[in-house]
C-alpha cells in the first residue's frame, strides 16, 4: 500500500542520524572494512539502484520536481530506517561497514532481487549473506534439470520457483511471449511480466483468470516465506505498481492448481493452446519444471519455429549459471554456447 511521505520524518531522521545510526550501521558486521575498490563499486551500485526507482514504485508520492532520476537519498534512507548521512556516507563510498540488518534493509528498499541482495553483501562486507547460499531456490536445480530443458526442443518449458521466477528455460519458453532474458534481472518472473508487460497480458486469453489463479497461488505459499525480503519485496512492489494484483491480494484467496489448458495469443505464433504440467523437484515445492505441451500438431508446429536457430538452448540465472557451469559445458562434446547465463 502507498506510503504517506512526512518531510518533517525526513528531517528528524536526518538530524539525528550520526547519534542513532551508529552502532545500527557497525554492529553486527563482518568487522573488515571493505577495500577503497569494493567501496567504490558499492558506491555505483548504489546510485544505480537508487536511481532506477520512482516514488510510485515504492510508494511516495512524486514529491516536486525532481533534476535527478530515481529515489532521493533521503526517501532511501526514510525507507531503510536509516540516517541520512549514513547513506551518503555509503554512496560516497567512506570507509564504514554496515551491519547485515542495514544492508538487508537498504535491499528492500531498493527492491533488490536475491542475487543483487548479495552482491550488496558481498561488496559491503567480503561475504555474502548467511541465507544466500540458495539465492532464489538456485540449489536445488541440478544440471541433469538443465539438460532436461535442453531435451524439450520446440516445447516451451521453464524452471521455475513458487513465486514465479524463471531460473532457466529453453529457447522456446524463452520466446513465446518476449524475450524473458531482456530487462533487469528482477523482471525475470511471470508474476510481474503477467500483470506488468501489455504484451504479456494481451498474450492471455483469460487474464483476468490467469491472474487470479496466479495471486492465489502465491498467497498460498506465502505462509513459509513471511521472513523472506525477496517475497515480501515482490509483494510490496506488485501491490504498489498493479491496481489489479493489490485488488486481487487483499480478497485473501487460495490455490494450488495442477494440469490445466492455456490459451495463447503469441506475437510471433499466433494463436496456440497449451497443457500446463508441473513437475516438483523439491518436497517443499519451491520449485518445479513447468511443461507447456502443445494440444495438436498445428500448435505444436507453431511452437517449435519459435526461437531463432542462433541462440542457446538454455539460458538461466547468474548464479545457476554460475554453479552448474563447468559441469554443462562439460557435456554434449563440450558445445560451449549451448547453456547461457
Amino acid at each position: 500500500m502507498p506510503f504517506i511521505l512526512v518531510f518533517m520524518v525526513l528531517a528528524s531522521r536526518s538530524a539525528s542520524a550520526p547519534s542513532t545510526a551508529r552502532s545500527t550501521v557497525a554492529s553486527s558486521g563482518s568487522g573488515a572494512s571493505a577495500s577503497a575498490s569494493a567501496r567504490a563499486e558499492l558506491a555505483g551500485f548504489l546510485r544505480s539502484r537508487r536511481e532506477r526507482l520512482t516514488p510510485d514504485r515504492v510508494g511516495l508520492p512524486p514529491g516536486g520536481r525532481r533534476r535527478t532520476p530515481g529515489l532521493r537519498r533521503e526517501e532511501v534512507a526514510m525507507l531503510s530506517g536509516i540516517g541520512v548521512t549514513w547513506y551518503t556516507w555509503l554512496e560516497q563510498g567512506r570507509d564504514i561497514t554496515p551491519s547485515a540488518q542495514v544492508l538487508d534493509a537498504l535491499a528492500r528498499a531498493l527492491l533488490l532481487d536475491p542475487d543483487e541482495r548479495a552482491h550488496l553483501h558481498l561488496l559491503a562486507t567480503g561475504s555474502r549473506p548467511d541465507d544466500a547460499g540458495d539465492p532464489a531456490g538456485c540449489s536445488v536445480v541440478t544440471a541433469d534439470h538443465v539438460e532436461l530443458l535442453a531435451r524439450f526442443e520446440g516445447v516451451p518449458a521453464c524452471i521455475q520457483t513458487a513465486k514465479f521466477d524463471i531460473l532457466a528455460a529453453n529457447a522456446t519458453y524463452r520466446f513465446l511471449i518476449t524475450d524473458i532474458d531482456e530487462g533487469p534481472l528482477e523482471d525475470r518472473s511471470c508474476m510481474v511480466r503477467a500483470f506488468l508487460d501489455p504484451v504479456w497480458r494481451s498474450a492471455y486469453d483469460d487474464w483476468e483468470a490467469t491472474t487470479t489463479r496466479m495471486v492465489a497461488r502465491l498467497r498460498a505459499a506465502m505462509p513459509s516465506h513471511l521472513d523472506d525480503p525477496s517475497w515480501t519485496g515482490l509483494v510490496e512492489r506488485m501491490r504498489t505498481s498493479s491496481e489489479r494484483f493489490d485488488e486481487l491480494w487483499q480478497r485473501h484467496d487460495l490455490t494450488r492448481d495442477g494440469a490445466r489448458d492455456q490459451v495463447f495469443h503469441l506475437p510471433r505464433a499466433g494463436d496456440v493452446t497449451v497443457r500446463f504440467t508441473r513437475l516438483y523437484l523439491d518436497e517443499a515445492a519451491s520449485v518445479h519444471l513447468n511443461v507447456l505441451q502443445p494440444v495438436d500438431e498445428e500448435d505444436a508446429r507453431r511452437l517449435a519455429a519459435l526461437a531463432p536457430a542462433s541462440v542457446p538452448r538454455v539460458t538461466m540465472r547468474p548464479t545457476l549459471a554460475e554453479r552448474l557451469g563447468d559441469e554443462l559445458s562439460a557435456r554434449d562434446g563440450g558445445r560451449l554456447g549451448e547453456y547461457a547465463a
